[in-house]
C-alpha cells in the first residue's frame, strides 16, 4: 500500500492471481479396457488393409469377400500349426518331431478377431443389417477353419450338452412331497 492508500501487487502476485481464475485442466480420458483397445486396433488395422488394396475399398462399400481376403490375409501371422493331409503328423496333436506344415491362424483368434470387428462396424455407424462381419460366410468360413484345425490337430471339437442339475431346494422339495421315493 502507498502513501495514498492504493493496494500496490508485484507482478508475481499478479500472475498468481491470475492464474488462479483459469479453469482446472481437463481431466485424462477415461483408460480404455483391454477389450476396447483390441477393438480399436483391429478396426484400424481393417481399415489400413482396404486402404492397401488396389483401388482402395471405402468401408462403406466393404463387403463380406473383402472380410474373407483380410481372413486369409492374416494366415501368414498366424502361430498355430496346421498340419496338412500328407503331413505324418496329421492328426496328432502333440506331434515328437517338427515339420514343414503351415502356420496359421488359430480358430479362435479369427472367430474373436470377427466379434471385434462387428461390433466396430456397428459403432463407426454400420447397419447390423448390412454388416459384413456377420455375413453367412464368414461364419461357414470359421466353420471350415475350426472342422480343418481340429482335424489336422487330432482334437474334435463337439458341443457341449447342457447337463441337468439338480437344483438342493427341489430335490428336497420333491423329498417333502413323495417321502418313499429315492430322489
Amino acid at each position: 500500500m502507498n502513501s495514498s492508500g492504493t493496494i500496490i501487487m508485484s507482478k508475481e502476485s499478479a500472475d498468481q492471481g491470475s492464474a488462479s481464475s483459469q479453469p482446472p485442466p481437463a481431466p485424462p480420458p477415461p483408460q480404455l479396457s483391454r477389450y476396447e483397445s483390441q477393438k480399436r486396433r483391429d478396426w484400424n488395422t481393417f481399415g489400413q488393409y482396404l486402404k492397401n488394396q488396389r483401388p482402395p475399398v471405402p468401408i462403406s462399400q466393404c463387403n463380406c469377400n473383402h472380410v474373407l481376403e483380410f481372413l486369409r490375409y492374416l494366415d501368414q501371422f498366424g502361430k498355430t500349426k496346421v498340419h496338412l493331409h500328407g503331413c505324418v503328423f496329421f492328426g496328432q496333436p502333440d506331434p515328437p518331431a517338427p515339420c514343414t506344415c503351415p502356420l496359421r491362424q488359430a480358430w479362435g483368434s479369427l472367430d474373436a478377431l470377427i466379434g471385434r470387428l462387428r461390433a466396430a462396424y456397428e459403432e463407426h455407424g454400420g447397419s447390423p443389417e448390412t454388416n459384413p462381419f456377420g455375413n453367412g460366410a464368414i461364419r461357414v468360413y470359421l466353420r471350415e477353419v475350426k472342422d480343418c484345425q481340429a482335424k489336422a490337430r487330432g482334437i474334435p471339437y463337439k458341443k457341449k450338452k447342457k447337463r441337468k442339475i439338480s437344483h438342493p431346494l427341489k430335490a428336497h422339495d420333491e423329498l417333502i412331497k413323495n417321502p418313499k421315493q429315492p430322489v
